[in-house]
């Protein structure tokens, strides 16, 4: 008897436009070999920062390949299914990757830079590899993008690698499909790619390829300085374990005190053996270390490591780095030893990113320049992540980590570009529904940061194919951004400094309020025209309200008391009355300025109560970088720690007022130990701030306490103050993503304009 033949199942065809992080992380060859293991015929293809792929097949089969393209996806790809639809048959014999379409399409993302992955790294150590010890090998999931995307689509001709063609070899590899460099676009090797160039001070070459390599290793061993390009820019070497080298790089640079990264080789089963022979390594801390980001991270120093003290002084903690690039695995593996990996750059500037320039600018301070001939599009110095309240806090977004995007929990209703504060600049991007922030640019006020500022202004725009139509900028009226915008010819809408922190902290949570944000940091231009920095906001973005402050004191000297600390010890001695014996500097002068008020104006700064602790206590009277007293003070934090309590009242204007004064005995009391000053002090700040928060909770509705500002970069202060604000059964929220200082200013500048829909709309907004 013969059966019925099997009904045919039904072909169909669809259409899927996938959004995301889906450029320059092996998101196309990825759907390529999937469709082929699925039988499926069609194509895919690029368009301007999305993916577009139609596939024909049978129904559950289409149905199957739409779960597994996400679910199945790369491990650095995190796509968004935008538009899934039917679509007419593809006409296609077989499944392939078509031509990029270059139309214009708003859902451009711009990939990070990543770190060599473990294929790469076997291919490396493996001498029998056409690319062993190749210092630019890379994959679809590894290697540099933002550094080397000139232009989207992330196609090669849109690259700095467009320049070298490709050998047979690489060629053959990057049209495979099969290949781990399937339309790699950085893809290269020793026949056809970039080179290494090695040069001395005065720009002679001393060598290429191999022996450059080679000759830079025993240049590092003799305890030689060395600045090496890397991803995003040049770094200064030289042997960690020297203290001759580190003396000689901190006189050279001049960087005194500032502390140095340190970049380990991997060893060991997670690659963290020699950090560990350096510092103690939490869990969390490992696996921030590992991240394919590979940042600097905060560690604790080993007290019977062999690292020298001078790497950073007057710190408990160092910062650890693992190898990310090809060259810089190389490096570190030929020396066998951990090397110093400070950015080159002058001091508060962005790193440097072209051979002439560190011969020119930083030829003093190096004896030879490793260089290498794949351009650099634009600047990212390394991230930096804290471990604090038990998760890793961004403290500096770069390489890896940036740019970052977030998700708005509103529209914006035009374009908006926000040009951040004056310190740690970073710019914001924003539209739509979507913000991205650029890696850190640097401290403003030298040419070569405006330089790069704008620069970074015009690429995020190019980049992203948005064109802003309204600037967003600080309310100080002296930083360099908010004038650079008032010059820009674009309406400017000003956000004071604390809103801005409070909105950054309110808009990465995007929890509904009523928000109490305790923003503390050193200063910033507030509402009433006085230096704030120890503020407490009540409401959410666009409807702040100031209900809680510091105890104000004039700072003598201004801007200076930010670097010398004992200005700000002076300033609150004289203002309850007390002497300070230990004085550093003979201050009649100074004071008569300062009662008159000339140059001495008024603050309620966190950050500057911190300076003067670390003065009174002898910690720290001059800072050579800044936040370096409060760092110092931190730091010294030892034994049990007394509890001072600082009267908290109403001022006549409804605002809660917490007086540091009784501090200020305490901090003088020679007779007690300086970490037990130190620890009380943080001590009491904790407490004052959630007694803060209980008399704002007595008379306000209170659904969440954020903390924001600089000053919670302190583990110290942020892990005790959140301990005590949840024993009061407060839900406390920190930045998880965007950084607490400065550098995440920006983005709340975006939150706070564009909270009401249009940033002309905005209550606080002055438009100029």
């Amino acid at each position: 008897m013969v059966g019925k033949p099997a009904p045919e199942r039904p072909v169909t065809a669809c259409r899927w436009m996938v959004t995301g992080q889906v450029q320059g992380v092996g998101f196309r060859p990825f759907i390529y070999r999937l469709a082929h293991d699925h039988g499926l015929k069609g194509w895919v293809r690029n368009e301007t920062g999305q993916v577009e792929i139609v596939a024909e097949g049978e129904a559950h089969t289409l149905a199957l390949f739409a779960r597994e393209m996400v679910s199945k996806a790369p491990p650095l790809a995190k796509p968004i299914v935008h538009l899934a639809e039917p679509s007419a048959s593809p006409q296609c014999r077989s499944f392939t990757i078509v031509q990029s379409e270059q139309g214009r399409a708003p859902q451009v993302y711009v990939p990070p830079d990543h770190f060599t992955c473990d294929a790469c790294l076997k291919e490396l150590a493996d001498p029998g590899d056409r690319r062993y010890r190749y210092p630019f090998i890379n994959c679809t999931q590894c290697g540099p993008r933002y550094t080397l995307i000139k232009r989207l689509p992330y196609d090669r001709p849109n690259t700095s690698m467009a320049g070298f063609a490709l050998c047979r070899a690489c060629q053959a590899e990057y049209v495979a499909p099969w290949n781990r460099r399937f339309h790699a676009e950085p893809i290269a090797c020793a026949d056809c790619g970039p080179t290494l160039h090695l040069y001395d001070h005065a720009g002679q070459a001393a060598g290429n390829g191999a022996a450059a390599l080679n000759d830079c290793v025993v240049a590092l061993r003799a305890g030689a300085i060395v600045a090496v390009k890397g991803i995003g820019g040049f770094h200064l070497l030289c042997d960690a374990r020297n203290p001759d080298a580190v003396a000689r790089l901190r006189l050279r640079k001049p960087r005194p005190h500032k502390p140095l990264a340190i970049l380990f080789p991997m060893a060991g089963d997670d690659g963290l053996e020699h950090v560990r022979q350096a510092a103690v390594v939490a869990p969390a801390e490992a696996e921030c270390l590992r991240d394919p980001a590979r940042p600097i991270v905060l560690v604790t120093r080993r007290d019977d490591g062999s690292l020298p003290k001078s790497l950073a002084p007057g710190l408990k903690e160092i910062g650890a780095l693992l190898p990310y690039s090809p060259l810089h695995q190389l490096l570190l593996q030929d020396v066998g030893a951990p090397l110093v990996a400070t950015s080159a750059n002058v001091t508060g500037e962005p790193l440097l990113t072209d051979g002439g320039d560190v011969r020119a600018r930083l030829g003093h301070v190096a004896a030879l320049i490793l260089d290498h001939d794949r351009p650099i599009i634009r600047p990212a110095d390394d991230s930096l992540f804290r471990i604090i309240a038990g998760r890793a806090r961004p403290l500096r977004l770069g390489r890896g980590a940036a740019p970052l995007e977030l998700r708005l929990p509103f529209s914006l209703s035009t374009p908006l570009l926000a040009v951040g504060a004056h310190m740690k600049t970073t710019i914001a991007l924003g539209w739509q529904n979507r913000v991205v922030v650029s890696p850190h640019i640097g401290d403003m006020g030298t040419p070569r940061s405006l330089k790069v500022f704008q620069q970074v202004v015009a690429d995020l725009q190019s980049l992203y194919r948005v064109t802003a139509r309204h600037i967003v900028c600080d309310a100080h009226p002296d930083y360099a951004t908010s004038q650079w915008a008032q010059a820009s010819g674009l309406p400017v809408h000003k956000v004071f400094h604390h809103h801005a922190h409070a909105a950054a902290l309110a808009g990465e949570h995007a929890q509904a309020g009523p928000w109490l944000v305790f923003t503390w940091d050193g200063v910033g231009f507030g509402e009433d025209g006085t230096l704030w920095g120890g503020e407490a906001l009540l409401g959410g973005p666009g409807a702040w309200r100031r209900v809680a402050t510091l105890r104000p004191f004039p700072l003598p000297g201004g801007e200076r008391a930010s670097r010398e600390p004992w200005r700000s010890a002076l300033a609150v001695c004289w203002e309850i009355g007390v002497s300070w014996p230990g004085a550093p500097v003979k201050s009649a002068l100074l004071r008569r300025a300062w009662e008159r008020r000339v140059n001495a104006p008024c603050s309620s700064a966190v950050g500057r109560l911190f300076d003067a602790a670390a003065a009174l206590t002898g910690v720290l009277q001059e800072a050579t970088y800044e936040g370096q007293g409060p760092m110092w003070l931190e730091a010294a934090c030892d034994g049990v720690a007394p509890l001072v309590r600082l009267p908290v009242t109403r001022r006549g204007d409804g605002i809660w007022q917490v007086d540091w004064a009784p501090l200020i005995p305490f901090l003088l009391d020679a007779a007690l130990p300086v970490g037990t000053r130190a620890a009380g002090f943080h001590r009491s700040l904790a407490h004052a701030l959630v007694e803060l928060a209980l008399r704002v909770r007595k008379s306000q509705t209170v659904t969440c306490v954020g903390l924001s500002g600089g000053v919670f970069q302190n583990r110290v202060l942020t892990e005790q103050a959140v301990s005590l604000l949840k024993r009061h059964d407060f839900e406390v929220k920190l930045a998880t993503r965007v950084p607490v200082n400065d550098a995440g200013i920006s983005f709340g500048q975006i939150v706070e304009a564009g909270c009401v829909g249009h940033p002309g709309l905005h209550p606080r907004a002055a438009v100029s």
